[in-house]
């Protein structure tokens, strides 16, 4: 298996498996007001919180230089998808069209 079909399967994975959890959390909760809250109800969940939001800050930085270096094209798409489903799927995904672009 080559190193863009792993990064297209983690992506793919990393789109489905968090959902799975917000889909939980959506039954239960509703959609209106308490995810936020929630993403800091403990001092774990805010640790997991704060982590994920610097990583998405350096996968950010990265990601607008590496797109202009290599000629990844619609930086901002994987922006987007970082907010909407994740890092877990924004990273990879952009990492299978790095690949995909340098082959």
């Amino acid at each position: 298996m080559s190193r863009s079909s792993i990064y297209l399967l983690l992506a793919i994975v990393g789109a489905i498996v968090p959902w799975v959890f917000f889909a939980g959390f959506f039954a239960e909760h509703g959609l209106a007001g308490q995810f936020v809250p929630a993403l800091f109800v403990n001092g774990a969940a805010g640790g997991f919180t704060a982590d994920l939001l610097t990583s998405s800050l350096v996968f950010w930085i990265f990601l607008f230089a590496e797109s202009r270096r290599v000629g990844v094209g619609r930086p901002w798409l994987y922006v987007a998808i970082n907010l909407v489903i994740g890092l877990s799927c924004a990273l990879p995904l952009f990492l299978w069209a790095r690949e995909r672009t340098t082959e």
